[in-house]
């Protein structure tokens, strides 16, 4: 499964890890991530990327849309476990100015 999440117990995080193709083909299933019920309206989250390959332009939406949600400028989000080339894609895109990369 490219997308798997969990949510703390206290439902204030929510862990999403993807793996293989970060493209428009997860978006429901990382849409679903990010709605579960047992989130709390300020909830942080952490992308995690350790599995990624590949990066395109509708991931960089996905995650601006959940920076939205979230709180925009309030929002609690790390992108963390970044290979060079997504780490690059991210850079060029000066995300590293919307999000906490790790």
């Amino acid at each position: 499964m490219p997308v798997t999440s969990h949510v703390s117990g206290d439902g204030k995080a929510v862990t999403i890890r993807v793996a293989g193709q970060f493209t428009f083909s997860v978006y429901p299933e990382f849409r679903e991530a990010t709605r579960q019920p047992a989130l709390k309206p300020d909830a942080s989250f952490v992308i995690d990327l350790t599995g990624a390959e590949y990066m395109d332009s509708s991931a960089l939406g996905m995650l601006l849309v959940l920076r939205e949600r979230a709180g925009g400028d309030r929002a609690n989000i790390a992108i963390t476990h970044c290979s060079p080339e997504i780490r690059k894609i991210l850079s060029i895109a000066n995300f590293d100015r919307l999000f906490r990369i790790d």
